[in-house]
């Protein structure tokens, strides 16, 4: 089992910065990517970022690409996820997704992100 914990959310005016945490703890060995997601209110959850550790490849989702930067700690255990110029419309909450051997999926219970115009 992994443990997954998001923190870092919170309230910014448009143009401003946040970065979130995501810290896997337990069983993993063997982790093989992390990914960010996010919800906003009644639309469906969507792929924001992930890192794939096979060959250390990352991808965006297009309205946050050169905006929002996915990193790694060396042991795969912590992920950030930088986000700059911020958006009204990247308001959601913010989940992350570690999956382990290409198998396994573990969400934490999210954190919310709040951008205002």
């Amino acid at each position: 089992q992994v443990q997954v914990v998001e923190s870092g959310g919170g309230s910014v005016q448009a143009g401003g910065s946040l970065r979130l945490s995501c810290v896997a703890s337990g069983d993993t060995f063997g982790i093989s990517a992390t990914a960010w997601y996010r919800q906003a209110l009644g639309k469906q959850r969507e792929l924001v970022a992930v890192i794939r550790y096979v060959d250390d490849q990352s991808n965006y989702l297009d309205s946050v690409q050169g905006r929002f930067t996915i990193s790694s700690d060396n042991a795969k255990n912590t992920v950030y996820l930088q986000m700059n110029n911020l958006k009204p419309e990247d308001t959601a909450v913010y989940y992350c997704n570690v999956n382990v051997q290409w198998r396994a999926n573990y969400w934490g219970q999210g954190t919310q992100v709040t951008v205002s115009s």
